[in-house]
């Protein structure tokens, strides 16, 4: 008897040792969304962005420190409900079909999808001319889905880079992606340009799962603070340049 209790006490303690470090928030993004997150830093292994800064007020007004896992867009819900992230913050749009696995804080941000093309593109001026176009997008991104509804053929990558590279190299017609990313893209491929087509505007929130609704309140206060102390913006500019 003696012995069994002494084996279900190291089990006990080991499975604790297993467990998440409680003075630890993990925020899931990915780092390929320039200026939300993106890897930087003097020797370009950190992860930076506006989402980042804001995922480090969270922690701090949490009393707790950030850590940041790098995954790919796709994996992000399946991660949080997993228990392997805490919350995450990478630009990710709320939508009906996420709410159904996800909840989300209130709206940080509003952004919209634009059409990037070559310079020598044909024109394309309303969504109805994107049907059966060859479209590149982010593999599980808002302009994924959207492309999807367009009946247009979808080629999907891990990150915005790869699809606009594909777009360089002739491959695809155009890229749907979010506006503000797209503009950090644009700035550094002069043969690239942006279409003006009249999208729905979308709007950026913060994800937590359904069983956190504690973090979900902490999460709405520290927005409610950023903006309301001006850091919010200070941060918009400082990224948005």
């Amino acid at each position: 008897m003696k012995k069994s209790l002494l084996l279900a006490t190291i089990t006990a303690l080991l499975l604790t040792g297993c467990g998440k470090d409680q003075d630890v928030l993990v925020v899931g993004t990915n780092a390929a969304f320039p200026p939300f997150e993106y890897m930087g830093g003097a020797n370009g292994d950190e992860v930076k962005g506006l989402d980042i800064d804001i995922a480090k007020a969270i922690a701090a007004d949490a009393g707790k420190t950030l850590k940041v896992e790098n995954l790919k867009f796709d994996s992000l819900i399946v991660a949080l409900n997993s228990g392997k992230i805490d919350f995450i913050a990478s630009g990710m749009t709320i939508t009906d079909e996420r709410q159904k696995s996800v909840n989300f804080s209130t709206p940080y941000y509003e952004a919209t999808q634009v059409v990037i093309v070559n310079q020598d593109s044909q024109v394309f001026n309303t969504p109805a001319d994107l049907a059966g176009k060859k479209i590149a997008v982010q593999l599980g991104s808002t302009g994924d889905i959207m492309a999807k509804e367009l009946k247009a053929e979808v080629v999907a990558f891990n990150t915005g880079f790869e699809a606009f590279m594909e777009l360089k190299n002739h491959k695809v017609d155009l890229v749907l992606f979010d506006s503000q990313p797209a503009a950090t893209y644009l700035a550094k491929n002069p043969t690239l340009k942006q279409l003006d087509i009249d999208f729905s505007p979308e709007f950026y929130g913060i994800a937590v799962a359904k069983n956190q609704p504690e973090l979900l309140s902490q999460i709405n206060a520290t927005l409610v603070r950023l903006q309301s102390s001006g850091e919010y913006q200070q941060l918009l500019e400082k990224y948005q340049k």
